[in-house]
């Protein structure tokens, strides 16, 4: 059962973007933010996750937690793990294109992918006309994002026009601006050694698109009415332009400005200058200019400063200037219109009556805008989201376990065999086929129960057809992957496809219900298992041990499946010995896929060979493992693929697949024959309710209506892709989990319990 709660304070929160000393926009944007936050709620813990395009060169203040190099996808995911483990409740992100790597910035949607927590993201730019690459990011973060924030309602039109997105998510929050009292231009042009002068001012890094070369135009029109005018460009020029072409840029507007013989009276600020010193500047200006090109232009940072502290503004229509300074809160001109800015300029220099009133207008504007009131605003809907997360109140009703069901096998299956992928639930005939799978729907169709005659027989057929195409006699291995054209990918297959491929030969060899199936099947291990001996991987040899176990119970006394039981349990016993520590248990130094089969494999081959010292290694490492799998309430946690590879690391607890948890369950079965300890029942059961919701995230991945089963539990929710091994997963953790169950019920008097 959940419910939701409202209303709760957040203790603290992650915040993604650019932070000074990073030179741009965004940097002073993020970090304005920052200090917003820490200054309205200081009880609130705030991280930062800082995008570095140059990593090692800035020294980022304490706020900073992690700095994330922008070209490394790798980081992106240890960021997502190191949110994970902070304990924020929400992320806040600054999306800007060009600030993060991988195509169209692509590699933050690996980082969103892998945290569960509630996302809301403001959208510095919002493109009208997006590349297939670009529409590709933007559609991610609206899927992912509960709050979209938008800096001007026609960034609201342009996502719903364009993107489909959902007009509820999206808030419309004005770029934040400095609380600061109105002030007298004069009072503080002394400063800047602007005594007498009459100041128009703009500022922002320079670079091409800016308009500046139109201002510069304008100006002789503007000398020649007020000869004590000077237009101040104040900013360093762009760090990208710098390295490409140093100042070239910078140097023709100087010369335009000679050209035109208004040298001194253009004046350039090459400086990134702080945030107080800025707002000097901008308080100091007469007049404030943003003569940008681009009128798609949603978002302005400059111009939102400036009219936040009062300056009377002219400005082309772009985006954002239409609207802020609309109804009489600014003055607009045409794009590129040098004679209409000279106009405008000389009528606002020419009445300080009408200038005073226009900057009033502004700053009146600019005060529903400062960052205090960004940040309430933005806090009220990170609670909101915060608080629409089901929160567990009681532990669920125990589940009915689901009868197995063919009709996901059969959907994903043709005459050739059964198709790896899936999108959906529609079978995606672009990845064809493999081994693996087709061994896998082998060994379900020995295990299905109540399947008709003619069903089984069909479906048999054709995955040990499949199999039996895929040995290769000249290579003396089996292939995996082939193609939907049924040419094959290779002329031999992994080891982890060749040991599974022996397991469910050696498993139709002992359950298959037609003896013709049987008996094909004792047929292609006798011919094909000796290349056990060759396999290396420990996982492989497990996969492999288990055919073998199964082919001694078919056939007792078997000699090659005995010498493979007999060559990998004391290798594995000595994998043990060098990779143990007192606090890992385990075969090898790092967690894998399907982990449980380890230990399920010394069980079998413990049971088969009437070696106690075999059964107890099982028992031991598979009790740890569970523990592993357990989350902190007591629900089954599959190890998280993102795992994998992590030398004596604990496991990470996304993504969830359903291997794991039918592994998981087998090898308790196996636990259960050698003991006879109700606990591993317990312990299978609990793995299979993993299936259907009893999980971190309280969604159940089995789709009973069909059979389905969902790829995957990731941090935000499920992977709603329905391949073919997860499909298999669920239909033999089904299989194994009611035969378990019906041996339990069978069992009578106390326990036994092996030593």
């Amino acid at each position: 059962m959940t419910t939701f709660e409202s209303g709760r304070k957040i203790g603290r929160i992650a915040l993604i973007g650019n932070f000074l000393p990073r030179k741009c926009g965004l940097a002073t944007y993020t970090t304005d933010t920052y200090q917003a936050l820490r200054a309205r709620f200081p009880d609130m813990a705030v991280d930062v996750y800082a995008m570095d395009d140059h990593p090692g060169r800035y020294d980022y203040p304490p706020a900073v937690v992690s700095a994330i190099p922008q070209q490394e996808r790798a980081a992106y995911i240890a960021a997502a793990r190191q949110i994970e483990a902070s304990g924020a409740e929400a992320i806040w992100l600054q999306h800007e294109y060009g600030i993060f790597g991988g195509s169209a910035g692509e590699h933050i949607l690996a980082l969103l992918d892998r945290t569960s927590l509630p996302l809301i993201v403001t959208l510095h730019t919002i493109l009208e006309k997006p590349s297939a690459e670009e529409r590709a990011v933007m559609e991610g973060l609206l899927r992912r994002a509960a709050r979209v924030v938008v800096m001007a309602e026609r960034g609201r039109e342009i996502l719903q026009r364009v993107y489909g997105a959902n007009a509820k998510s999206v808030v419309m929050i004005p770029h934040g601006v400095p609380d600061r009292e109105l002030a007298d231009p004069d009072t503080l042009k002394p400063r800047f050694g602007w005594s007498g002068r009459k100041v128009i001012l703009t500022f922002g890094l320079l670079a091409p698109g800016k308009g500046i070369e139109t201002l510069i135009d304008a100006m002789p029109a503007v000398v020649e009415q007020n000869p004590d005018a000077m237009y101040v460009v104040l900013g360093a020029t762009h760090p990208n332009l710098v390295a490409h072409e140093g100042e070239k840029y910078r140097n023709g507007l100087k010369a335009q400005a000679a050209a035109l013989g208004v040298a001194d009276n253009v004046s350039f600020i090459d400086a990134f200058v702080d945030y107080e010193d800025l707002l000097d500047y901008l308080q100091a200006a007469d007049i404030y200019a943003t003569p940008y090109l681009n009128p798609a232009q949603i978002t302005s940072g400059t111009l939102s400063y400036a009219v936040g502290v009062g300056k009377p503004v002219i400005s082309t229509p772009y985006v954002h200037a239409t609207e802020i300074l609309a109804d009489g809160h600014g003055v607009l001109v045409d794009f590129r219109d040098s004679a209409a800015f000279a106009r405008e300029i000389n009528t606002l220099l020419g009445n300080a009556r009408n200038r005073q009133r226009l900057s009033e207008r502004a700053y009146a504007r600019g005060r529903t805008m400062i960052w205090p009131k960004l940040v309430e605003t933005a806090m009220t809907e990170i609670e909101q989201i915060v608080a629409a997360r089901p929160q567990r109140l009681a532990k669920p009703a125990k589940p009915s376990t689901l009868a197995p069901d063919l009709s996901a096998v059969v959907r994903m299956s043709d005459s050739t065999g059964m198709f790896q992928h899936a999108i959906f639930s529609i079978p995606d005939r672009r990845h064809g086929y493999c081994i693996d799978d087709n061994a896998r729907a082998l060994m379900l169709m020995t295990a299905m129960p109540d399947l008709d005659d003619e069903t089984r027989d069909r479906w048999t057929t054709t995955y040990a057809s499949f199999v039996q195409y895929a040995w290769n006699p000249d290579k003396r291995r089996f292939r995996n992957f082939m193609n939907f054209d049924r040419t094959w990918c290779e002329d031999e297959g992994s080891e982890d496809s060749n040991g599974r491929t022996l397991w469910s030969l050696g498993v139709t060899a002992r359950d298959a219900q037609a003896r013709k199936h049987r008996d094909w099947a004792t047929a292609m291990f006798d011919t094909t298992a000796s290349i056990a001996f060759d396999i290396q991987s420990p996982r492989a040899q497990a996969f492999a041990m288990l055919g073998a176990a199964a082919m001694l119970e078919a056939s007792p006394g078997h000699q090659l499946a005995k010498s493979i039981l007999e060559r990998f349990p004391d290798q594995h016993l000595a994998l043990l010995d060098e990779a143990r520590r007192p606090e890992w248990q385990w075969f090898e130094i790092v967690l894998a896929y399907d982990n449980a089969r380890l230990p399920e494999a010394m069980l079998r081959a413990g049971t088969a060979l009437g070696r106690a010292d075999l059964v107890a290694c099982g028992l031991k490492t598979l009790d740890w493992i569970i523990g592993k799998q357990t989350s902190p309430d007591g629900r089954f946690r599959a190890i998280g693929s993102e795992s994998f590879g992590r030398a004596y690391a604990e496991p990470l607890p996304f993504d969830q697949q359903p291997l794991e948890a039918q592994a998981s369950i087998d090898a308790c079965r196996a636990a259960f024959d050698a003991t006879g300890d109700r606990r591993w029942f317990d312990e299978a059961e609990r793995a299979y309710h993993w299936f259907l919701g009893v999980n971190d995230l309280d969604l159940p991945l089995a789709t009973a209506q069909d059979g389905g089963c969902f790829d995957g539990l990731m941090p935000h929710g499920l992977n709603r892709n329905q391949g073919a091994e997860s499909i298999i997963a669920l239909q033999l953790a089904s299989c194994g989990i009611s035969a378990l169950s019906k041996q339990v019920e069978s069992m009578a008097g106390p326990a036994r319990v092996v030593a």
